[in-house]
């Protein structure tokens, strides 16, 4: 095979790869920040022709006019599993353009690929190596594995895409389009922690010990815990997403990866989401392994890790531990992840006496301090995201409550302990109105 030949064939416009999609197609597509963003930027043009395009997306990194322009509606509907600010801004606009997955993430693909075919996938990757082989760069979170069951792959092929190692490669055999593009990957935008999320990682950072391995994503939390762990040794990272703030404790010494159960030495990680200088830090790194989510969030890979921490983020919890992450009673907000995925596999560490940690995260008010974020109920049709009986360890600004292995009544007790002030006597009322303390 003349690999330079093969590649030749393969490159087409953007108009040539438009004129191939068909009523009724499903598309799925990459992971941010491996968006393919000229074919998104340009799926709209095909809307007089199409109807019912199924195309499914994890965290679109912009309002792409298909799903975000009520003019589209009944010619794609885009199938999230994780919403982005677009697709909330859709659905706030009454568009009917826009829908959540249900998913764990470690299982999505093949929950998938089980229930449709997939007609196209389109994602982005490094540029071929001398053998013929491109990197899927900043993702294989799902990416390999669409590829697998799809009927046609479309990438594009962006120099700016670091070259990564792992479970990343692809051979141009398996290509059938590739537009070449040239422009800057998604970059996160890096806010400063508040007091109050300095608070709450405050206590998390108790609950880290050495030689433990992290999973944790992005925000005011995870970036607060990682400035309150600098005199801890030997952490490890074996994560649903590699983080900015996982280079700076690498940098500072305090990320080895030496401890770590799997892959000691490797940063393990299905996706890379941070600015151009945590892309820098990926290219051709062979430290770093970027794999498929099927492995990466299996709840019993996970728990193999010794000490596996997962840290977390929730929405609101109700006073017996069930946590809601991803919508606000029937407004849908963001998506189960790996949430649950992650939190399982902690827990999983610690059933086996590894030391494992599952951590939940939340500011204890919202609007300013006027709503409780712990509540006695969850509002009707809240969506479950962590199980109570999962439940492990949940933090506020007020402190810690450990729920495993805990009764109804000890945990709405521990759960008011950690709410804010102005809000226990109210929660200890209601507890006492449903039957949760007596």
């Amino acid at each position: 095979m003349d690999i330079k030949s093969t590649y030749k064939e393969k490159v087409c416009s953007i108009e040539e790869v438009l004129s191939k999609i068909r009523s009724g197609n499903t598309i799925a597509t990459s992971v941010i920040p491996m968006t393919p963003q000229t074919f998104f930027s340009n799926l709209h043009r095909v809307s007089e022709k199409v109807r019912g395009v199924q195309v499914f997306t994890i965290l679109n990194p912009a309002a792409y006019d298909f799903f975000s322009k009520k003019e589209y509606e009944g010619r794609f509907i885009n199938n999230c599993w994780f919403y982005g600010a677009g697709d909330r801004a859709a659905v706030a606009n009454g568009f009917n353009t826009v829908t959540y997955v249900p998913n764990n993430a470690h299982q999505a693909i093949s929950d998938l690929v089980s229930s449709r075919e997939i007609d196209f996938f389109a994602g982005s990757a490094s540029p071929m190596d001398e053998h013929g082989y491109l990197t899927l760069s900043c993702s294989a979170f799902i990416e390999k594995d669409l590829i697998k069951a799809a009927k046609k792959v479309i990438l594009e092929v962006n120099p700016n895409a670091p070259r990564t190692f792992g479970d990343s490669t692809i051979h141009i055999g398996q290509v059938d389009h590739i537009i070449e593009v040239d422009h800057n990957l998604p970059e996160e935008t890096i806010i400063a922690p508040t007091e109050v999320e300095e608070r709450i990682g405050e206590y998390i950072a108790e609950l880290i010990e050495d030689g433990s391995t992290i999973q944790m994503g992005i925000g005011g939390v995870p970036y607060a815990v990682s400035k309150l762990l600098h005199s801890k040794r030997d952490l490890g990272v074996h994560t649903e997403m590699l983080t900015e703030a996982m280079l700076e404790l690498y940098e500072s010494g305090v990320i080895t990866n030496k401890r770590k159960t799997l892959y000691p030495e490797k940063f393990v990680c299905a996706f890379v989401f941070g600015t151009q200088k945590l892309y820098n830090f990926v290219n051709n790194n062979p430290s770093v392994f970027v794999m498929s989510g099927s492995f990466t969030n299996d709840p019993f890979i996970l728990g193999q890790n010794s000490k596996m921490v997962s840290i977390n983020a929730a929405l609101m919890i109700d006073l017996t531990g069930q946590v809601c992450s991803e919508a606000i009673g029937t407004r849908h907000y963001s998506g189960t992840g790996g949430q649950l995925d992650t939190h399982r596999g902690a827990v999983r560490s610690a059933l086996k006496g590894l030391g494992g940690k599952g951590i939940i995260a939340l500011r204890s008010t919202a609007k300013k301090g006027e709503v409780s974020k712990i509540v006695p109920t969850l509002p009707q049709g809240s969506p479950v995201t962590v199980p109570r009986q999962d439940l492990d360890y949940v933090v506020t600004e007020f402190g810690i409550a450990h729920l495993r292995g805990k009764t109804a009544a000890e945990r709405a007790r521990a759960m008011i302990e950690i709410s804010h002030p102005d809000h226990r006597k109210t929660l200890e009322e209601e507890a006492r109105k449903i039957g949760l303390l007596f």
